[in-house]
């Protein structure tokens, strides 16, 4: 019985092939490798190795056996003790055993077996029909010679020296350039976001204005005077907005009822939409603008919005 044969086949589905009473054939999966030296690329494949420690019947070999013979499993077993039998015998004797497309077995000066694995067939189905190859070393160094030979014959406008003269200051021009460049775009990023935000918010508070517009365009009846103030000059770009109203006399009125109030309110013109904007306050600090816009939000109203704009 050809009892490699059917260990070669099963060696292509399974990681461990079991000779009972013998040992195991292991495989083991191994990438795509390139011999440094030669160029030459091998496929990825399973690794064969022997394991003469693992010897319990799994009965994937005799079952093999008695399906492709056609035979009872109770026969192929005994037909593979057979030849493990002889195969024994053989190593004993100082022979070595060759199993074709799998490898050499013998025992070393201990009694230990020995396996040499062959490598004419690869048993990874994945890189079927992949084979290695070789290919040529790229000869960059000899055409770079070849070129400054010529140079030195025919002078050139960029000859060797001209191209290790001051290189720093071809990476110097492109770090001006990178740098200008994510300048620009960073400045369109903020100028874009701020843009976004104005306008979300504006849409908001808009929306509730509407909502409100009746109630926003009734004549008072009794409007506060008309005072004089001393306008401080207009700060911050940071500014948390009140309410926009139709009617001036409405928006000096939210001005005052915010001063009482204790806080710094103003007003800051009038929108696109031709409301007189109010602001509780003005800042110049990020920070100190969001933290003032939670508390007035919690305390005073929730309608309060940031707008951040740079005034004239």
């Amino acid at each position: 019985m050809q009892l490699e044969t059917y260990i070669s086949d099963l060696l292509y589905r399974y990681e461990c092939v079991t000779v009972p009473e013998f040992g195991s054939f292991l495989t083991q999966r191994v990438s795509a490798t390139i011999h440094e030296s030669t160029n030459a690329f091998y496929p990825p494949k399973k690794r064969l190795s022997f394991n003469e420690q693992i010897q319990k019947n799994d009965g994937i070999l005799a079952h093999y056996i008695a399906d492709v013979e056609k035979i009872p499993f109770e026969v192929a077993s005994k037909k593979i003790q057979k030849r493990v039998k002889a195969l024994k015998s053989y190593l004993t004797e100082g022979e070595t055993i060759s199993f074709d497309a799998i490898g050499e077995l013998s025992l070393n000066n201990e009694g230990k077996i020995l396996f040499e694995p062959s490598y004419h067939l690869n048993y990874l189905t994945d890189a079927f029909g992949l084979s290695q190859f070789v290919t040529p070393t790229v000869t960059r160094e000899v055409y770079k010679e070849t070129v400054e030979t010529i140079e030195n014959v025919v002078p050139i406008t960029v000859t060797p020296e001209k191209r290790k003269a001051r290189p720093y200051l071809k990476y110097a021009a492109v770090a001006v350039v990178a740098l200008t460049l994510g300048g620009f775009l960073a400045s369109n990023y903020y100028v874009k976001t701020i843009n976004q935000h104005n306008s979300l918010a504006q849409e908001e508070a808009n929306q509730q204005l509407e909502s409100k517009i009746q109630e926003a365009t009734f004549v008072i009846d009794n409007p506060l005077p008309a005072v004089t103030l001393n306008v401080k000059k207009q700060y911050g770009m940071y500014h948390i907005i009140a309410g926009a109203f139709r009617v001036e006399e409405n928006s000096d009125k939210k001005v005052a009822e915010l001063k009482a109030k204790g806080f710094d309110a103003r007003k800051i013109g009038v929108n696109k939409y031709g409301l007189h904007q109010v602001v509780y306050a003005s800042y110049e600090d990020r920070l100190a603008s969001l933290e003032a816009l939670r508390t007035i939000k919690k305390t005073q109203s929730k309608d309060a919005w940031l707008l951040v704009k740079k005034l004239d």
